[in-house]
């Protein structure tokens, strides 16, 4: 299993690439990311949609390839489901979903 562990302002994300993750504790949150275009993801940020700032790129140096998926584990401690979302693809085009209630979802699906 390869993961990436990222630290900053309180938010540790571990983004497992097998699909293999043991469980997590009850106020973890965790969740299926799909890319479904046909570009890779070199940027992932989510944060809090109470917070102005985006929190560090979970991806760090690795990128997403298209048609693949990984789990993400949220372990900041917080209560909130809602999150702002920016992706940023390969050729440098953003894409921003602002409240997105990723306990009720259990995946998020990036889209052409």
């Amino acid at each position: 299993m390869r993961a990436i562990p990222a630290l900053k302002g309180g938010l540790f994300v571990l983004l497992a690439i097998s699909a293999s993750a043991g469980p997590a504790l009850a106020e973890d949150l965790t969740f299926t990311l799909n890319n479904a275009t046909g570009a890779a993801v070199t940027e992932f940020y989510l944060s809090p949609a109470n917070v102005d700032d985006w929190e560090e790129n979970l991806l760090g140096n690795d990128a997403l390839p298209a048609g693949t998926a990984t789990d993400v584990t949220v372990a900041d401690g917080r209560t909130t489901c809602l999150y702002d979302i920016k992706t940023v693809f390969k050729d440098g085009d953003e894409v921003d979903d602002r409240g997105i209630d990723l306990c009720q979802l259990g995946a998020y699906t990036i889209h052409e």
